[in-house]
């Protein structure tokens, strides 16, 4: 199958009313993307971003001409700055990021590795094959690298370890790889979910991931690992403190350079942050739970 894909540049105050026409015309997705150069970074919770121009991406199961014809009819047709027309055939999309992803080194001995490659130093590697499906987490981005750097340096061997937002469940993996006892993978999102349990059984450490949703109760840890976004982990730091004892430790990404001083004022009464890491704006921190409160 081939599709018709059809993006129209808007002013902000036309784009939902645009999003909602089009969507009644039949088309199979509609996504909203900044224009220029004007990123909403993190939303508040219930928030839809939107940018002052705006490209609405529109995409059409392809066939018969008429529904071009229709949307030439409706308001905001005329009141669009541009458009562009193509036909892109049908891909299994949730793998077109194998097509550039290699295997990546992560301090001295983790690698992880797309579907069966192999790594470049197979004798001393620590390995994770991967495929996150339609999840978050490959290692490329800065936060992932972050904190599987700091799993590399600091193997979690006989540890109980939460991964708390576990996208694809590459934290998760890496750690029962490197010694954890046991790891309890967590997240809100059902694909997130999926991908994790396939990635354990793909890794043969099934046996010591325990894949749940996200709720109310963070399970007892020697160790969180928090890779998601500054708002949210503001708000879980006390059920951060209930899961660790006293000198256990916290380990946290997804934060802008600027969240820094905000996120560490949210833990401040229960841990103790040294050495905050930093690559491409993002930041890693790394907390140790005092002994008080």
């Amino acid at each position: 199958m081939s599709w018709l894909q059809i993006s129209l540049h808007f002013d902000r105050d036309l784009a939902e009313r645009a999003a909602g026409e089009i969507e009644a015309l039949g088309a199979a997705a509609v996504t909203l993307e900044d224009a220029r150069d004007d990123p909403v970074l993190e939303p508040a919770p219930g928030d839809t971003p939107l940018w002052p121009e705006i490209v609405l991406t529109a995409l059409f199961e392809d066939g018969p001409e008429g529904r071009l014809t229709a949307m030439a009819d409706t308001d905001v047709w005329s009141a669009r700055r541009g458009f562009h027309l193509s036909r892109i055939e049908d891909k299994a999309w949730e793998r077109e990021w194998l097509r550039d992803f290699r295997p990546m080194r992560f301090g001295r001995h983790l690698w992880v590795c797309p579907g069966d490659q192999r790594p470049a130093d197979e004798q001393s590697a620590v390995t994770i094959h991967l495929d996150p499906g339609l999840a978050f987490g490959t290692g490329t981005h800065a936060t992932t690298a972050l904190c599987l750097e700091w799993l590399d340096a600091n193997p979690p061997v006989g540890m109980r370890v939460v991964d708390f937002g576990c996208g694809s469940g590459i934290l998760a993996i890496a750690a029962a790889r490197l010694g954890a006892s046991e790891v309890a993978a967590t997240d809100i999102d059902p694909q997130a979910l999926t991908a994790t349990r396939a990635n354990a059984a793909r890794n043969r450490i099934a046996g010591r991931v325990r894949v749940t949703p996200a709720d109310d109760q963070v399970p007892e840890a020697d160790l969180v690992m928090a890779n998601i976004l500054a708002g949210p982990l503001i708000d879980l730091a006390p059920r951060f403190a209930r899961a660790l004892r006293p000198g256990a430790t916290l380990v946290m990404s997804g934060i802008l350079a600027e969240q820094t001083e905000p996120v560490i004022s949210a833990y401040a009464e229960w841990f103790d942050f040294r050495d905050p890491a930093e690559r491409d704006g993002w930041v890693r921190l790394t907390g140790r739970r005092l002994e008080t409160n």
